[in-house]
């Protein structure tokens, strides 16, 4: 057997958490997506259904499926602000 040990059984119900979890990344690639579109047409760049149909909200790599998460509840209501991708902002500063 590879790496010498025994192979490890998965966890009940795991198959249907990683579903989730994957569901869940795609639905926010998705409202992510939907916002930069709208602030690129917003900006006078032409986003045509060509450029949108390119796209793909099952992008994961900058998800890390390992580890614990914190997940902090914003102060106001609403959506945050889009990132500025040249700034290199990780959380937009605000937590």
């Amino acid at each position: 057997m590879p790496g010498g040990g025994p192979a490890r059984r998965p966890r009940p119900g795991a198959e249907r958490r990683g579903a989730v979890v994957l569901w869940c990344v795609v639905l926010w690639n998705s409202l992510c997506l939907d916002r930069a579109g709208e602030q690129l047409a917003a900006d006078g760049f032409p986003v045509t259904g060509d450029l949108l149909a390119c796209l793909s909200p099952l992008q994961f790599d900058h998800i890390n499926f390992l580890g614990r998460y914190v997940f902090f509840r914003p102060q106001e209501a609403g959506r945050r602000p889009l990132r500025e991708p040249s700034t290199g902002e990780e959380d937009g500063g605000e937590r």
